[in-house]
């Protein structure tokens, strides 16, 4: 069976977290500088007939998240900054990212755009879309032979 969220996530977000695991880690092993960006690991999942969507967001304060909905494209991003330079430290390891992310995902059409809600706990985002997660078998479509057979 087709799931009905294939494809539900932004193709470029997902290329772009892709790439930041592997050239990411290969720039911090041999002492690349630090990348700017990162992206949050995010779960999809339908539950009880609805679309929920958590994003962990370690560090971070509800306040320093955005979530907008446009064109039935909803979007999470925002900024993780950095801690300042602690006097006299020296790094022997430093891989925690800080900066800006922006994760996009397209809604299954049809969305109530009043039925979305969000909540921030313990370092994870909850987006809840309510109705958006009922699994529906795709309709197969009759194939007609040639006009006159």
């Amino acid at each position: 069976m087709l799931s009905p969220f294939r494809g539900f996530l932004d193709v470029r977000s997902e290329i772009d977290r892709m790439f930041d695991e592997v050239f990411g880690g290969l720039s911090r092993r041999f002492g690349g500088g630090e990348l700017a960006e990162w992206s949050p690991a995010v779960d999809v999942y339908s539950k009880d007939g609805d679309l929920v969507i958590k994003a962990e967001l370690p560090g971070m304060k509800a306040e320093d998240v955005d979530i907008t909905l446009q064109e039935g494209v909803l979007t999470i991003s925002g900024e993780r900054k950095a801690e300042e330079e602690r006097e006299g430290a020296g790094y022997f390891v430093r891989e925690r990212r800080y900066g800006s992310f922006r994760r996009s995902m397209r809604l299954p059409e049809g969305v109530d755009e009043s039925k979305i809600h969000a909540r921030f706990e313990d370092g994870v985002l909850e987006v809840v879309v309510e109705g958006a997660g009922a699994v529906t078998e795709p309709r197969r479509i009759q194939i007609e032979g040639p006009k006159g057979s």
